[in-house]
Formats: structure tokens, sequence, C-alpha cells
């Protein structure tokens, strides 16, 4: 896929102006989100993607696009499974739910850009490197396993980052917000508000998510500019779905086991793939492997469908068993 350099700049460019928007019309005056005002944006969202999506479909192929839909829906679906962190972060600093919006849409502002760093450093990788796909690969079906077999993860409590240690230790912070600043002054000196540090710890904690997600995304598409572009409009519908679905996350019960499948598959993928191209030459001469490869079609059936049944079932097990949804916050 041969990308000009302008069709980068004005992606990027159309999605500063989406966040733009959303800043000034969402955020011009502080306010508690309304679920029905986060229904109408994530369907905003959304349906951005989707016309993204086409435009893909009209202007680079059917190929393209479903390995932008692939992507996008694994990127949407795995950053639902980090809201459960999100919501313990919001009450570990006890942000006013007026300002809550605001939190999520600058932490995630930079969180994008540190994705697209890290985006474009696996890209330089991978080009180099063909055998990082097997690792790649057995790093998602461990997290895949360890995803399964891990307690509900809306119990853990939160812990602080080495970022936001170093960050503690290095500038002043106010014991109280001072609305929705980032820095004031007093006495005379600069400080820095629990605002800023939640922002930073909502940007950082995202990136270590990117662990996992990222190497995902590379296991459904090679292309650097599906890779960010899914990224950029699962993180823009993030913020919304926070406050749209922030109080039924607790009955998504077996997310955890659909995601985890959803892992394994793509990892199992990636090392076929691998073996398929193979060039180890401790491995079959460094000669390909007659091994069977998982088309872009099959791929989005099956995250498509995990994800329905995972809902499906989590909903059905909390209606015959209340005692089975789980604490967050």
């Amino acid at each position: 896929m041969n990308v000009p350099l302008w069709v980068w700049f004005a992606s990027i460019a159309g999605l500063l102006v989406l966040l733009a928007v959303d800043l000034v019309i969402v955020d011009r005056k502080p306010h508690e989100v309304t679920v029905g005002e986060a229904a109408r944006w994530v369907v905003f969202y959304i349906a951005c993607a989707v016309l993204f999506g086409v435009g893909i479909w009209a202007f680079a192929g059917g190929g393209y696009a479903g390995e932008f839909f692939a992507g996008w829906i694994t990127e949407y679906s795995l950053s639902v499974d980090n809201l459960f962190v999100f919501v313990i972060i919001m009450a570990k600093f006890a942000v006013p739910p007026i300002h809550q919006h605001r939190v999520l849409l600058i932490g995630i502002l930079l969180a994008l850009i540190m994705r697209g760093v890290f985006i474009a450093a696996g890209a330089a990788v991978i080009a180099q490197f063909s055998w990082v796909f097997y690792l790649f690969g057995a790093f998602l079906i461990y997290t895949a396993w360890k995803l399964a077999v891990s307690d509900d993860e809306g119990d853990e409590e939160f812990k602080e980052n080495p970022v936001l240690r170093g960050l503690r230790r290095v500038l002043p912070v106010t014991d109280t917000y001072h609305g929705g600043r980032s820095f004031v002054r007093v006495e005379g000196r600069r400080w820095v508000t629990p605002m800023f540090v939640v922002m930073v710890t909502i940007g950082t904690t995202d990136l270590l998510f990117a662990l996992d997600s990222i190497p995902a995304i590379f296991g459904l598409t090679k292309e650097p500019f599906l890779v960010f572009t899914a990224n950029a409009f699962a993180l823009m519908g993030l913020r919304q779905l926070y406050f749209l679905i922030g109080g039924l996350l607790n009955r998504l019960v077996y997310l955890s086991i659909g995601l985890s499948v959803i892992l394994g598959f793509i990892g199992v993928k990636l090392i076929l793939e691998a073996l398929h191209g193979n060039s180890l030459p401790f491995l079959n001469d460094g000669q390909p492997l007659p091994v069977p490869t998982v088309g872009i079609g099959l791929s989005l059936t099956v995250i498509v469908v995990v994800l329905a049944v995972t809902t499906i079932a989590s909903l059905v097990k909390v209606r015959r068993d209340p005692s089975a949804v789980k604490k967050v916050g």
C-alpha cells in the first residue's frame, strides 16, 4: 500500500480537527457528560471510522479496507478492557465529574502521540527483521493465556507507573484541584495540579496497554498507515464510550475471556505467517514452510463473532446470577 505523504498529513490534520471540534463543543463549558450526549458522540465517531474505511475501500481496495476494519474493531475491543483501569484511575485521583472529559481528551491525545512513535518504531523493526513476527505471535499467545487465567482486573488496585512516580518526584503537585487548570501559581511559585498528573497517568497507562494491542494489529495488517489510523479512531471514540458504558463495564464478566481468544487467535495467525515466509537459517534451512495462513476475511469474522458471543454471554450470565457482577472503581 503506497500512501503519499500528503495523505498522511491530511489524515492527521483531519483527526486533529475532530479532536478540536470535540474540545470546543463538548468541553466549551465543563459539565458532567450525560449518557445521551455520550451515545451521540459514540455514534458520530463510529460513523467517522466507517466512512474512513469505506474511503479506503474506494481508493485502495477491499483487502486494505478489511484490514482497517479488523484492526479498528480489535483496538476498540481491547480499549474497552482498558476502561476498567480508567475508572479506577478516576476514582483514585477523585477527578470531579465535570472535568473527566477533559482529562480523557488530553490523556488520550498524549497516548496517541506516544503510540504513533511506537508504531513507527515497530514498522521499522518489522521492515528490517521479519522474524520479529515469531516474537509478536509468542507474546500475544502468552498474553492471551495470562488474560484468561488472571483474576478480574477490575478488582486490582491501580499502581503508579515509573513515569508517574518520576513526575511526582520532580514537579511540585498541589493537594487540591484548581478547576480545570493543569498549572497554577501559588505565592509566586508555579505548581502542577492533580489535573495534569491524572492526564499523564491516563496517557502513560494507555501506552502500557499498547504493548499487546500494537503487536495484535500488526498481526492483522502490516501497513503503518492502517495501524495508526485504526488506533486513532479507536482512541478517539474511547472517551465517549467511557461515559456511555462506564456503568455497564461490570456486567461484561466474560470480556477477558473473549479478548484472550482474540489475542490468541492473532498470535497463532502471526506465527503461521512467519512460518509461511520463514527466513531463519536454523528452521527448514531458511526456506518457507508449507503451512496454511489466515486471511483477513476470516480474521474479521472471528473477531466480530467472538465479541458478539462474549457480550451476549456476559449479559445472560449477570441476568441469571446478579452476584457475578464485577466490582469496579
